[in-house]
């Protein structure tokens, strides 16, 4: 009979075996690689976004902003920390959107006032807050005359009021007037005759 054979005994890989090394390269890699994109999706900044739209003249609270984290560099937006609380918007701050810096001001340096305009014809759907109108008026001395009298103006909000002496539904919109526009406008209001508030097409904001 010949020699039976001799299993050969399995050595520990050392420390310079290849393929130990490749092993804890790809680990190490791995490792790496996951730390990265945890600190990645981690690296967002809280800031404050508008709860609701918000119109010029809008004396900013606590309550017209949630605090919402994105990942955004630059300060061109209101964060937690530099808090807004008194001061006026300048425009519209749409529902969810990031409030501006750059669309607030002190109360001092906000000349707009807020006028209610009445209107005689019905409001076409999709005026509200933050939609932006034209007034025209039109009287009937010596025949029917339509004339403008005031262009881009911001609704703050709108009234619908059901009364109950009329069958019909008064519309009372309040508009954002520029200083230089409100003598214009309260003129035209006081005059006889039809008011009409006409929206932009699509809303206009």
């Amino acid at each position: 009979m010949g020699d039976a054979p001799v299993a050969g005994r399995l050595r520990r890989p050392g420390w310079r075996d290849p393929r130990l090394l490749l092993g804890l390269l790809l680990i190490a890699v791995s490792v790496t690689a996951v730390t990265t994109m945890v600190r990645s999706a981690d690296e967002t900044s809280p800031y404050y976004a508008a709860r609701d739209t918000l119109t010029p003249g809008t004396v900013l609270t606590r309550d017209n902003v949630n605090v919402v984290r994105v990942r955004l560099d630059g300060g061109a937006y209101v964060v937690p920390g530099d808090e807004p609380w008194g001061k006026v918007v300048t425009r519209v701050v749409s529902e969810g959107e990031l409030l501006p810096v750059e669309a607030l001001t002190a109360p001092e340096n906000f000349e707009a006032r807020t006028i209610a305009v009445r209107t005689t014809l019905p409001l076409a759907g999709g005026v509200e807050a933050g939609s932006v109108v034209d007034i025209y008026l039109t009287t009937d001395d010596d025949g029917p005359a339509t004339s403008v009298v005031a262009r881009g103006l911001t609704v703050e909000s709108v009234d619908h009021d059901n009364g109950s002496f009329s069958a019909s539904t008064v519309e009372t919109v309040y508009v954002v007037t520029p200083r230089a526009d409100i003598e214009g406008l309260l003129d035209a209001l006081a005059t006889a005759g039809d008011i009409s508030v006409v929206g932009l097409a699509g809303g206009g904001a």
